[in-house]
C-alpha cells in the first residue's frame, strides 16, 4: 500500500543520519527577503533592548523578556483567572460558560478534538464559532468566537475573554512554548486559564511582569475517585463501562482481542496514531448506551481531549516506553488518566481505578495521594523573525546550523527552558540541501511531520522537494487515490496510519501555501477514507456478531460517498 503512495522511496542521497553527523553549511546560500512584518517587529524590539542613552543593542539571542514581544496584550490590564482542580471537577465548564456570554472570545485547547467539541457547542448554544486548527477552517457568519488549538491562537486580535485549557502543559518539553506564547500574547480582557494546580505559583511569577490581575479559583472533584484495594485479576471481570489502559498499540489490540473473545463485550479503541476523527467515533460508540461497544482499550491519549463515560480505570502497566526508556508513570501522568474514571453527568455516581496486576497497586494508590509536583519553568522558542534576524550574521550556513547556533547562544531567564526542537532539526537537515528560503524551510520545519516514520518523513520530503523544482505540488504526484483499501493486517493498519499522516501534511500545507498546494479537497477527501478503513479495520478484528457487520456496511456506504 506504501508503495502505491510514495512512488519514490528515499529521503536524499546521504540520508538523514548522516547529514545529521555531518551539515554542509555551504550547501545554500540564504536569500535575501523583503519581510515588512519582520523589520516592524524588531523595530519595537530594538527599542525595547535600547540602553537609557538611546544606543541601540542588536543583541537578537536576548530572549529574557518574551512578555515584551506582545504588544497588543501589554496594551491591557487583562484580568487572569485561573481555574484549577482535578479531572472532572467543572473548572473548564465555568471558564467555558463565561466564554459563551462574552460578546467576543477564543478557546485555545491542546487538540483539535478539544477544539472540535467547545466549536459545537457554543453554535449549538446560538454562539456563532469558528473553528480554526492547523488542518482544518470551518467559518461561521457573523462568528466573533473561535475554538482553536494552541498553536493557532491569534495574538494579534483583541477579544473580551479568552479560555487556555490545560494550562499546565506549558511545561511540556515538546510543546509548551506554544502555551506559553498564548498565556503571554493573548490580547483578551479576561483570560480564563483551567489546568492543574500544579502550574499556579510558576504563572503568578511569569505575569508579575505584566501588569496582570491575577486571581485563583479552586475546585474539588464533582464525583469521588475511588482506589480498589484488589487488581483486576482475571479479564472475566471486565464489566460495561471499564476502560483498559496500554501503552503500545500492540498492547491496545492484544487487549482488545482477549476481551472480545470472551463473547460478553466489544471494545472501542482509542491512541494517539489513531486518526482524530476515528477516535472521536470510537469514543462516541463507547458513550453511547444504546451501542454494543461496552469496553474501552485506551492509551494515555484519553488522559485530555475526549469526555468519556468511564465507570472504572485499569492499568494494565504501570511503566511506558517514553522513546528512551521503558519508566514508571510519573505521578501526574497517573492522576491524569485516573482522573477520566467517573465523568460528572454520566450514570456512574463515582469513578473507580485500579491495575491489572497487584504488583501495580502500591504505585497507583501513592500517586493518587500525593500532590503533583509544582512547574519550574514554562517552555519557549523563538519566532522566524528571531531566526531570520540571526540569520542575517549567518549568510553562508543553512537552517540546520542557524538554529543549532542560536539555541546555543540565546539567553533565557531561570523561569523559560528552550522547547525540544529535535524534531524540527531532523527536518532542517533533510530539507537544506534544496534551494528554498529560509521562511519556505522554517515552515517544512514547524509543519506536523513524524521523522521517525518513514512514510511520513518520505511524504516531507516529496513535497519539499516538488515544491523547490516547480513551485507547485500535486497530490497525485506521490498519491494514487483510490488505491486505499481496509488494513488485513497490523503492518497494514500502520502503513494506512501513515499516509494519513502523509495526507494531513499535505492539508496542513495547502493553508499555509494554497497556490502551491492546490490539491486540498481531494487530500481532504482522501484522509476521510483512511479514517473510515481504518474504522472499518478495528470494527472486523475482534468478535463479529450482525450489528457490528451491519455498522461494517454503513462505513463502506459512506466511504464510497467519497469516491
Amino acid at each position: 500500500m506504501a508503495s502505491l503512495l510514495l512512488r519514490q522511496r528515499r529521503v536524499s542521497a546521504l540520508g538523514v543520519s548522516r547529514i545529521l553527523q555531518a551539515v554542509n553549511g555551504d550547501s545554500f546560500r540564504l536569500q535575501p527577503e523583503s519581510n515588512c512584518r519582520t523589520f516592524a517587529t524588531f523595530g519595537v524590539i530594538i527599542r525595547n533592548y535600547s540602553s537609557g542613552k538611546g544606543t541601540a543593542k542588536l543583541d537578537f539571542t536576548d530572549l529574557t523578556r518574551p512578555h515584551t514581544w506582545y504588544l497588543n496584550a501589554r496594551k491591557k490590564q487583562r484580568k487572569v483567572f485561573l481555574h484549577v482542580g482535578p479531572t472532572n471537577s467543572g473548572k473548564t465548564y465555568h471558564a467555558l460558560k463565561r466564554l459563551e456570554s462574552s460578546s467576543s472570545g477564543v478557546y485555545c485547547g491542546p487538540l483539535r478534538l478539544l477544539a472540535w467539541e467547545v466549536a459545537e457547542r457554543l453554535n449549538k448554544a446560538r454562539v456563532p464559532c469558528d473553528l480554526i486548527t492547523g488542518q482544518e477552517k470551518d467559518e461561521v457568519d457573523g462568528a466573533k468566537h473561535k475554538a482553536v488549538t494552541v498553536e493557532m491562537a491569534d495574538v494579534t486580535s483583541d477579544y473580551e475573554c479568552a479560555v487556555i485549557d490545560e494550562i499546565q502543559m506549558l511545561g511540556c518539553k515538546t510543546r509548551g512554548f506554544s502555551f506559553t506564547r498564548a498565556l503571554l500574547g493573548i490580547a483578551a480582557d479576561e483570560l480564563h486559564l483551567c489546568g492543574d494546580a500544579a502550574a499556579v505559583p510558576l504563572i503568578q511569577e511569569l505575569l508579575k511582569v505584566t501588569g496582570d490581575d491575577v486571581q485563583v479559583r479552586s475546585y474539588e472533584r464533582l464525583l469521588p475517585l475511588v482506589p480498589l484495594e484488589v487488581p483486576l485479576g482475571s479479564f472475566s471481570n471486565i464489566r460495561t463501562g471499564d476502560c483498559i489502559v496500554s501503552f503500545s498499540r500492540k498492547g491496545i489490540y492484544k487487549l482488545k482481542k482477549k476481551i472480545e473473545t470472551g463473547g460478553k463485550h466489544l471494545c472501542s479503541v482509542v491512541y494517539g496514531s489513531l486518526p482524530p476523527e476515528t477516535r472521536t467515533r470510537q469514543a462516541r460508540m463507547f458513550n453511547d448506551a444504546s451501542s454494543e461497544f461496552d469496553v474501552l482499550v485506551a492509551s494515555d491519549a484519553i488522559g485530555m481531549g475526549l469526555n468519556l463515560n468511564i465507570s472504572r480505570i485499569i492499568f494494565s502497566t504501570m511503566k511506558k516506553f517514553d522513546g528512551l526508556e521503558r519508566r514508571d508513570l510519573t505521578l501526574p501522568e497517573v492522576k491524569q488518566i485516573a482522573g477520566r474514571a467517573g465523568r460528572y453527568g454520566s450514570k456512574y455516581p463515582m469513578g473507580e481505578v485500579t491495575c491489572l496486576d497487584a504488583e501495580d497497586l502500591p504505585l497507583l494508590h501513592s500517586s493518587l495521594k500525593s500532590a503533583s509536583p509544582t512547574l519550574q519553568q514554562a517552555g519557549i522558542f523563538p519566532s522566524f523573525d528571531f531566526i531570520y534576524m540571526y540569520s542575517r550574521l549567518q549568510q553562508k550556513r543553512g537552517l540546520y546550523q542557524i538554529l543549532e547556533d542560536f539555541l546555543e547562544n540565546a539567553k533565557l531567564s531561570e523561569n523559560y527552558f528552550f522547547a525540544n526542537c529535535e524534531e524540527m532539526l531532523k527536518v532542517a537537515a533533510v530539507i537544506d540541501e534544496l534551494p528554498l528560503s529560509l521562511q519556505d524551510k522554517y515552515l517544512f520545519c514547524i509543519s506536523p511531520v513524524d521523522m521517525d516514520d518513514e512514510i511520513s518523513s518520505q511524504g516531507l520530503t516529496q513535497f519539499a522537494e516538488n515544491y523547490a523544482k516547480k513551485g507547485l505540488v500535486r497530490l497525485k504526484e506521490i498519491f494514487s487515490p483510490g488505491s486505499l483499501q481496509v488494513p488485513k493486517t497490523h503492518s497494514a493498519l500502520k502503513e494506512l496510519e501513515s499516509i494519513h499522516k502523509v495526507l494531513e501534511l499535505y492539508v496542513w500545507l495547502s493553508f499555509r501555501l494554497d497556490e502551491s498546494f492546490p490539491d486540498h479537497e481531494l487530500a481532504s477527501s482522501q484522509k476521510a477514507i483512511c479514517s473510515m478503513l481504518i474504522e472499518e479495520f478495528l470494527e472486523r478484528l475482534g468478535f463479529q456478531n450482525p450489528t457490528s457487520r451491519k455498522l461494517n456496511s454503513l462505513m463502506a456506504k459512506k466511504r464510497r460517498q467519497y469516491l
